[in-house]
């Protein structure tokens, strides 16, 4: 039986190890026959990057910071070169000061607010200006990014992010608008809490798991794999009616008044 991505293309930015929700989601879509690229920032997650990207079969890892616009292009130049076309492309990508993930929201100063706000969504809205000339080429594509909660209600220490997570929801929207002419479709994925490397860095992440446990309705904390399948779902044809959507992967929670 042929797999849903067979001969498929696609971008994934964000894999910083082994545990990140961006290798859970490359793992579902090679799966599926998805040949792959990635990037890395910086010479620190290079070889990790290399070495994960290595266990797949025909992959292309490239750097890329997503603040600096020549990097940027240098990336969709040479899949374009490699491929001729991207079908997809997937946004693990959020960044924030850890100051500001401390104490209280009020005391965010402008030089965090900036930084936090463009690596963690205006840089969905950089990439997909790169990526939409390549996938008009190949008839059309799906965009998707990992959002969260917090973007939609207080979750007590997400602070900054959870502003940055509010204006990547809203870009999502406005994306899914102006691309849908294209083909090309933008959703998000809002999962639970995970225990990443990232997410480590939020004060009290130990009790938001165990809170996020005992209260979702499948009283559980969500499983990176299901995240991986979720993505591989918005970024194949069996997702090609759905676009602008934040879907949510976290067992139930989202659903409860408190």
């Amino acid at each position: 039986m042929s797999r849903v991505l067979e001969g498929k293309k696609g971008l994934i930015l964000g894999v910083a190890n082994k545990r990140s929700i961006a290798w859970s989601i490359a793992k579902s879509l090679a799966r599926e026959g998805a040949e792959l690229a990635f990037t890395y920032q910086g010479e620190r997650l290079e070889e990790n990057v290399k070495e994960l990207a290595g266990t797949l079969s025909n992959s292309i890892v490239l750097p890329c910071d997503v603040m600096q616009e020549a990097q940027v292009d240098s990336v969709f130049t040479k899949l374009d070169a490699s491929w001729g076309g991207l079908d997809f492309f997937v946004h693990c990508i959020a960044y924030a000061k850890a100051e500001d993930l401390e104490g209280s929201y009020l005391k965010t100063k402008k030089e965090g607010f900036d930084a936090a706000l463009g690596v963690s969504a205006y840089s969905l809205t950089a990439l997909a200006q790169k990526a939409a000339p390549l996938m008009e080429k190949k008839g059309g594509g799906s965009v998707v990014t990992l959002t969260y909660l917090g973007g939609e209600r207080v979750a007590p220490g997400y602070n900054i992010m959870g502003i940055a997570k509010a204006a990547l929801e809203a870009s999502v929207k406005y994306l899914a608008y102006d691309l849908g002419s294209k083909n090309i479709r933008v959703n998000a994925i809002s999962a639970g809490p995970i225990n990443t490397l990232a997410a480590r860095g939020i004060a009290g992440f130990t009790e938001i798991l165990k809170v996020a446990r005992e209260k979702a309705p499948l009283k559980r904390n969500t499983e990176p794999e299901e995240v991986g399948d979720t993505a591989l779902f918005l970024c194949s044809p069996w997702s090609r009616g759905i676009t602008g959507e934040v879907v949510f992967v976290d067992c139930g929670y989202n659903i409860l008044a408190y």
